[in-house]
Order: C-alpha cells, then sequence, then structure tokens
C-alpha cells in the first residue's frame, strides 16, 4: 500500500532572517512534521553547504558585504542549494525547506527565478526577533549546537556574533506588503508570540502556518513511558483492557519516585484511557492527569486479546502481509501504523504548544511518538524498541532532539518483536 501525494507542486519553503532567530529549528521541526504525515520533505541548510566547501569557523568579517569573495562564495553556495533542491523536487520530493538568512533582495530574486522556472510554489517563513531576552535565548542556543563555533569561550563568542548580526542588518530587506504583495508568506515575531500571514494558497502552506501557530519554542521536557507490565502481557496477548501486573505496580510507584527526583515544574500527565496507563500515573504527585482517546493503543480488530501464535494460526495470511509491510497493514476490522500517525496528529500539535508533559502510552503509540522526535521513517517506525520499565526524556533543541532513556531497574517481559527476515505470504 502507498500514501496518495498530498501536493498538487513541489513546495520550497524558504527560511529567511537574521542569525540567531530560530530558522533551523522551525526549518527541522516543520520538515520533521510533513514527513512524520508522509509528505516527502528535505531540508537544504546553506550553512551547511557553505561549511563543506569552504569550511566552518567564518568569524563576522566573512559576512560584510563588502567582502566580495565571501559574497560569490555565498551565492555558489546558495546556487548548488537550489540545484540540489530541483533534483529532489523533480524526483520524489514533495517539499524542499531552504534554510539560510535570505535576507538580500538579490537573493530573494535568484531563489524566485529558479523556482518559478521549474513551477514550484514559494512559501517564506520570516523570523523577526525584536525582544532582547529572545535573541539571547537564540544565541546561546547557537554557542551551543553550532559547528561554526566550537571549541570559542563564550566572551569571544559574543563579540563576534553580534558583529555577524550587524553585517546582515546592513542589506537586510524584510518582506513588506508594498514589494512582496505578490508573495505567500508568514512572519514569526519572537520566539511565536505573533504572526503576521499573507497570501496563504494550497494544502502545504496551510498546513505549514497551522502547524507554525500552534509550536512552542521555549525550553521545555518531554517525558515518554509505556505503562507498567500488564497481565494481559505476561499472558502474550495484545490489546485488551488489563490491568497491572504485581511488577507493573512496582513500576509505577517507581515512575512516582523518578519524575518526584526530576523536580518539573508544571509537569502535566496524559494517558489513554485504557486502565493500565492510569493505573501506571498514580504514584505521580502534584501533576495533573488527562486522559486521552487519541493514546489508546492501536486497535488490533478482530486480533484484539490474541497471541501472535494464536493470529499466526487463526488468520495466517494477515500475520504474513502484516510482516510484508507492518506500517500500512491494517488490522481486519481495526487500525495500521499509518491510521495510528493520524489518529496522533492532534497529540502532536498539543505536546509543540506545551511545556513539561510525561506521556504515559503503549508500543505502538510511543513508537509513533517517538518516530516523530527522532525522524524515524515509516519502515523503520514499526520495529522500534520500546521495552517496558523504561522512561524517555525528550529535550527539542535546534540542531535536533536530545534524548536521554532511564531504566528503573524493574523486570518485566520482553513484549518486542523483530522485524522477519523473510515474509512468506499465503
Amino acid at each position: 500500500a502507498t500514501c496518495p501525494s498530498l501536493c498538487n507542486k513541489p513546495t520550497v519553503i524558504v527560511m529567511m532572517g537574521l542569525p540567531a532567530r530560530g530558522k533551523t529549528y522551525l526549518a527541522r521541526k516543520l520538515a520533521r512534521y510533513f514527513n512524520w504525515i508522509n509528505i516527502s520533505t528535505k531540508v537544504f541548510c546553506i550553512g551547511e553547504y557553505r561549511r563543506q566547501q569552504y569550511g566552518p569557523g567564518k568569524r563576522f568579517d566573512y559576512y560584510d558585504p563588502r567582502n566580495k569573495e565571501a559574497k560569490q562564495q555565498l551565492k555558489c553556495c546558495l546556487k548548488v542549494a537550489l540545484d540540489d533542491i530541483v533534483e529532489f523536487l523533480t524526483k520524489d520530493g514533495e517539499v524542499a525547506v531552504l534554510d539560510g538568512c535570505n535576507t538580500t533582495m538579490g537573493q530573494r530574486k535568484m531563489i524566485l527565478d529558479s523556482c518559478q522556472h521549474q513551477f514550484f510554489k514559494v512559501f517564506w517563513i520570516e523570523s523577526i526577533v525584536d525582544d532582547p531576552e529572545v535573541e539571547r535565548h537564540y544565541i546561546k542556543e547557537v554557542k551551543s549546537d553550532s559547528p561554526d563555533y566550537v571549541g570559542m569561550d563564550s566572551e569571544q563568542f559574543l563579540d563576534d556574533f553580534y558583529k555577524r548580526i550587524e553585517n546582515y542588518k546592513k542589506t537586510y530587506a524584510t518582506l513588506n506588503g508594498e514589494n512582496d504583495k505578490c508573495l505567500s508568506y508568514i512572519k514569526v515575531f519572537n520566539l511565536s508570540k505573533k504572526f503576521l500571514v499573507h497570501k496563504i494558497s494550497g494544502h502545504i502552506q496551510s498546513r505549514s502556518v497551522y502547524f507554525l501557530m500552534n509550536t512552542h519554542m521555549g525550553h521545555r521536557e518531554i517525558y515518554l513511558t509505556r505503562h507498567g507490565e500488564s497481565m494481559y502481557n505476561l499472558e502474550g496477548k495484545i490489546g485488551g483492557d488489563a490491568d497491572l501486573s504485581e511488577r507493573g505496580l512496582l513500576y509505577a510507584e517507581k515512575l512516582g519516585e523518578f519524575m518526584k527526583n526530576q523536580n518539573v515544574s508544571g509537569l502535566q500527565i496524559w494517558t489513554s484511557q485504557l486502565k493500565r496507563t492510569y493505573q501506571t500515573a498514580t504514584y505521580i504527585e502534584e501533576a495533573t492527569v488527562e486522559k486521552w482517546k487519541a493514546l489508546n493503543e492501536i486497535d488490533a480488530g478482530v486480533c484484539d486479546g490474541l497471541t501472535y501464535k494464536e493470529i499466526e494460526e487463526r488468520y495466517p495470511r494477515d500475520f504474513a502481509l502484516r510482516d510484508e509491510d507492518k506500517y500500512h497493514y491494517r488490522y481486519p476490522r481495526g487500525e495500521s501504523y499509518e491510521d495510528l500517525v493520524n489518529r496522533l496528529e492532534p497529540v502532536i500539535m498539543e505536546l509543540e504548544r506545551a511545556n513539561n508533559v510525561l506521556v504515559v502510552c503503549h508500543q505502538g503509540v510511543m513508537r509513533c511518538l517517538l518516530s516523530y522526535y527522532l525522524e524515524k521513517s515509516p519502515r523503520e517506525l514499526p520495529y522500534l524498541k520500546i521495552p517496558l520499565h523504561h522512561v524517555m526524556k525528550l529535550t527539542p533543541v535546534a540542531y535536533g532532539c536530545k534524548q536521554e532513556c532511564f531504566s528503573l531497574n524493574i523486570q518485566a517481559v520482553d513484549t518486542h518483536r523483530e522485524r522477519p527476515a523473510v515474509s512468506r505470504i499465503v
């Protein structure tokens, strides 16, 4: 099975703005979101092209508009990136995200000429920061994550980086309704505190605006865990609404202790509507618990309450078909992983809005959520290993997502089923 294209015409999303405005953070988040909902998307970062071709660690004078050699080099990098975008979108790609400052009228014209020649749609995202506190936040992120400043002390970094920003300001031409009235764009102000949307057209642009207006760009921590071991886990059965086992109840206690030691302010807890998840959250203090139907485990349909051996015996063809394409396979009268991703999209949107959250869920659900944050493909998603009695901590950052995994040292059965070497359709 394949997913139909959601794009009637390939789209180029162009990031623009001064350095340290969260452009890379937004670009990667948007690409991750589109790929997760099966829209083939790739980020093309001009800074990466420049580092590969001319080396990292360029100082502020490199970005002086009077530096003709550097100006030519950056123009060449933009051209190569645009050529690669054309190649990507004329094959199987649907959305290309051009990540860079792209602040001059000349760069804008070069991008438009290239895209219009190929009949690509173009959507601009301008990130504007005029709040000094927000600017300091972004600059701190650059110091932590940018390959250009590895090993540089903080004082030297700040001096160089502020001078770099001043050089960009000399030729910065912001989007405006008078000169750019034919362009489709959104302006994002100060960590998504305000938006200006202009001339939106089509599914991709509408979806981009929807996502950006639900994006939380401040620091937060997301904790994911499966429910404690259940009675069905002990019996090898899938689905159902079983209670926790003795070891599952012990995990619930340990999880309460673990979260208390994490000392997370304003923690929200989200569970499914199945009792094994909210039983697992019982011992967590000073946190509100919200039950989500969308977080219920994948619906196994006629196979609910069966073991894998029973499924293979009763429904041998379905068992083989699932092994053949686990992401798209739909249980009879049930769901596929593709269906589950669609069901979980509102959860992802709320996670993007939220501050600190603990999600207590199920193996299939946690695979889908992790695949979003860790950028796993549909082929990888159904085989992500999600052991019982472990907590995954995710911290979104500018250049990706930091992850930490904690075992709470409570034994449990292993419910993971490896990808079969060979599938045989009966």
